[in-house]
């Protein structure tokens, strides 16, 4: 099983997960999983397409928000939101480390009007070091 770390009763994060996980994951009270991985990042790592099919054969819905060395972008954290808004139960987000899924979940939850310090403790508590994109999520947070 893999390394799934909780922020909150809505959402998780977790290291690369693979196909074969997916009915373990759903069985745990998932119903969606968000893949923030760009296919081909590293060799070996499961494609999109098939992180999709599978997911859905295991019953979870499934949404892809592949983030790049270029960074984050309001429609990638839009989408993020659109995601967690959209699921009816907890979700898993996934990357090659889970920090990038992190951070969105942050950005995304800083856009909605979230508090930046309960935000930054949330992640802590998941292992998650927010102080980088810290001035980000100040700036989110104040506009909500």
């Amino acid at each position: 099983m893999p390394d799934i770390r909780r922020i909150d009763d809505k959402i998780s994060v977790a290291p690369q997960i693979f196909p074969e996980e997916l009915p373990g994951i759903a069985a745990l009270g998932f119903t969606a999983i968000v893949n923030n991985r760009p296919d081909d990042e590293e060799p070996g790592q499961p494609s999109d397409a098939a992180m999709r099919d599978a997911a859905e054969a295991a019953g979870l819905a499934y949404t892809s928000i592949p983030i790049t060395h270029a960074g984050f972008s309001h429609p990638q954290i839009d989408a993020m939101a659109e995601a967690l808004d959209a699921a009816n139960g907890p979700v898993l987000a996934y990357c090659r480390s889970g920090t990038r899924s992190c951070n969105l979940w942050a950005l995304a939850a800083a856009k909605a009007g979230g508090s930046p310090d309960e935000i930054t403790g949330k992640g802590a508590g998941a292992g998650y070091n927010l102080g980088g994109i810290r001035p980000m999520i100040d700036a989110l947070s104040s506009r909500a």
